[in-house]
């Protein structure tokens, strides 16, 4: 192209057009790089809409999802970005750093362990019904990657909470329903609310068609399997290196009497364990599946 080419093309206003429609697209590329996991596709504006069906368990598993423990927090030393061995029931420096700062009694203790909690994300086989900004992944099964919003959204329609409401299985080929995805930005922050399932009804109206669809899908055990996982020695020194060495996760708060300082404060609540479910961070209104896939992004820039 031409120097007067690119002239022309500034007057069109075809440069920042193309600019717009890249960084929307890098905006939209999965963090993970795993072409395996769909995600839904948003406009500049946060809207994005598409139709997924929730498949079964896959054969030779007895869930249809599982779900994963990881953390996301950046420290003096750098970026923490590590699954969490509590996902497979064991003791993780953080959550163990985190308790510690919970019930050291200081306000400052409450927000760094809030900052550092856990985030939780699905894992689920999908079969994609209509993906209107990527209409190549129709018809495609694919692993989604959801937040806790997701997850209570299938939790409701198993267990609806008015009697009027008929419980359904929203993993079955028969009696099941497809998944009306919707996202829109709530005060600055991705949003699921309005997502809904349609009417009840089979998958497809062809059993051997949704046998096929059954055999492709991928283990979900996988992902959650012990080589998914670094050992707690090898998160510890990484802990111990983003927190800049830090051995003590105390603040001047905590420092005593014989500084001029003041007394450290006495703790306000019962000591207890941080990886509590009632223990929120504090933007809870937000999908953790975003949350992590934005905090990854940050990392790799």
């Amino acid at each position: 192209m031409s120097f007067a080419d690119l002239k022309k093309q500034s007057k069109l206003g075809s440069l920042t057009s193309k600019l717009v429609k890249e960084v929307e697209k890098m905006s939209n590329t999965n963090a993970s790089g795993d072409d395996r996991v769909w995600k839904l596709e948003v406009d500049k504006s946060g809207n994005g809409y598409a139709v997924i069906r929730f498949l079964p368990a896959p054969n030779g598993e007895d869930l249809p999802f599982v779900k994963l423990y990881s953390h996301a927090f950046q420290g003096p030393g750098g970026w923490y970005i590590e699954n969490s061995l509590t996902t497979m029931g064991q003791k993780d420096p953080v959550s163990e750093y985190n308790t510690m700062l919970w019930n050291n009694g200081t306000d400052a203790g409450k927000e760094t362990a809030r900052k550092q909690k856990r985030k939780l994300t699905y894992y689920s086989n999908i079969y994609v019904v209509k993906d209107p900004a990527n209409p190549q992944n129709e018809g495609k099964v694919m692993l989604y990657k959801y937040g806790k919003k997701i997850f209570d959204k299938l939790t409701a329609a198993m267990q609806p909470e008015f009697e009027d409401e008929e419980a359904i299985d929203p993993f079955d080929f028969w009696q099941g329903a497809n998944f009306k995805l919707k996202a829109k930005n709530v005060a600055g922050y991705r949003n699921y609310d309005s997502s809904e399932f349609a009417a009840q009804s089979a998958l497809l109206d062809d059993d051997d068609a949704m046998e096929a669809i059954w055999k492709k899908q991928y283990s979900l055990s996988e992902i959650v399997a012990a080589d998914q996982f670094k050992t707690y020695d090898e998160l510890k020194t990484r802990l111990d290196s983003v927190l800049g060495n830090k051995v003590r996760p105390v603040t001047e708060d905590l420092e005593d009497e014989s500084e001029g300082r003041g007394p450290a404060p006495r703790a306000t609540s019962t000591p207890g364990d941080f990886n509590s479910e009632d223990i929120l961070p504090s933007n809870s209104s937000t999908d953790d599946d975003d949350t992590l896939s934005y905090f990854a992004k940050l990392a790799e820039d």
